[in-house]
């Protein structure tokens, strides 16, 4: 039996052989957590605003009554993402409010309303639009929808054709010169170049509104 010196002389050597805590290494865990927690949160912000989500500030008085300026919005993209993976060619409803690149090749963005689809002949005259397709050879006024009680008369003379992949779009202040759309040099839209369709608008407050 060991005396007990012994013992204690064994424990001593035992506690030299304990290895002591290093103060550096939870710190540096909790530094690489939050680290990476910040960049995996960064980097879905930015994967939704590219594929999924955008907010926009509207510019000008070209979408009134619907819109004003300085109002903000929440643009849907998903519907655009999926199609570009699919190489399909996204096409937006008829009364979708759209965002779109400028066809001049600017990193321009405009905001209007999808008027015309592939196939359709449209036609403003006499301060209104119509709208002639194999489902209504007799021709028909797209602005007959919730959205167009409150428009002005449409100006403008137009006699086109919608072809495929494109699309006919107004702003909804149909007042002459409020809107730089498919009635005048615009001309219609490749849906192409379309970025996503409004969803929300959530600024001012007291103008919310899900479209």
């Amino acid at each position: 039996m060991n005396s007990p010196e012994n013992n204690l002389s064994e424990n001593q050597d035992i506690s030299k052989n304990v290895e002591s805590p290093n103060p550096g290494k939870p710190f540096f865990r909790e530094f690489l957590s939050t680290a990476l927690l910040f960049a995996g949160a960064l980097t879905t912000a930015i994967l939704l605003n590219m594929f999924v989500f955008q907010s926009y500030q509207v510019d000008g008085e070209s979408m009134e009554p619907t819109l004003q300026n300085n109002d903000r919005l929440i643009i849907y993209k998903l519907d655009k993402t999926v199609a570009n993976l699919e190489k399909k060619s996204y096409m937006p409803k008829r009364g979708d409010v759209i965002v779109f690149h400028k066809p001049n090749g600017t990193s321009d963005q405009l905001i209007k309303r999808v008027v015309g689809l592939p196939g359709d002949h449209v036609i403003v005259k006499n301060d209104k639009i119509t709208v002639y397709n194999s489902e209504n050879p007799n021709g028909f006024n797209p602005d007959k929808a919730p959205y167009g009680y409150d428009l002005e008369p449409t100006s403008g003379n137009v006699d086109v054709y919608v072809g495929n992949d494109e699309v006919f779009v107004c702003g909804d202040n149909r007042i002459p010169g409020a809107s730089l759309d498919s009635r005048s040099l615009l001309g219609n839209v490749p849906t192409k170049l379309i970025v996503g369709k409004l969803v929300l608008r959530y600024l001012p407050f007291g103008n919310y509104k899900v479209f």
